[in-house]
C-alpha cells in the first residue's frame, strides 16, 4: 500500500525553524517527485515546493523561496522540507504528496490536482 506520513510540525516563534519529514512506504521515493503543499484556515491548498528525488531538482513558491529547502534521505525513503525564517503567514497544515505520473517536478507542480497520493498533514503554527 502506497503511503506518505508527514511529521515535524509544531509551534515555533517567528524567525524560527522547523524541519518537516515525509516518509514513504509501499514504493521507492527514488523514482518520483514529492510535492509539498499547505492549507491555512479558510484558504485553498497551495503548492509550497516540489522535489524530484531522482536528481534533487527542487521548485519553490515565491513566498518561500530562499527560506525553505528540500532534501532527501535515500536510506530512510524520506524527504524533508527545512523551513527557516518562519513567518506567521506560514501557519498552515502542511502536506506531502506524490503521483505515479510525476517522475520529476514539472509545469503544474503547484496544483493539488496534479497529485493523487497524500499524507495526513502536519500542523505548523508560527506565533509569538
Amino acid at each position: 500500500q502506497v503511503q506518505l506520513v508527514e511529521s515535524g510540525g509544531g509551534l515555533v516563534q517567528p524567525g524560527g525553524s522547523l524541519r518537516l519529514s515525509c516518509a514513504a512506504s509501499g514504493f521507492n521515493l527514488d523514482y518520483y517527485a514529492i510535492g509539498w503543499f499547505r492549507q491555512a484556515p479558510g484558504k485553498e491548498r497551495e503548492g509550497v515546493s516540489c522535489f524530484s528525488v531522482s536528481d534533487g531538482d527542487t521548485r519553490y513558491a515565491d513566498s518561500v523561496k530562499g527560506r525553505f529547502t528540500g532534501s532527501r534521505d535515500n536510506a530512510k525513503n524520506t524527504v524533508y522540507l527545512q523551513m527557516n525564517s518562519l513567518k506567521p503567514e506560514d501557519t498552515a497544515v502542511y502536506y506531502c504528496a506524490t503521483d505515479p505520473n510525476w517522475l520529476r517536478c514539472g509545469t503544474g507542480w503547484s496544483r493539488p490536482r496534479s497529485f493523487s497520493v497524500w499524507g495526513q498533514g502536519t500542523l505548523v503554527t508560527v506565533s509569538s
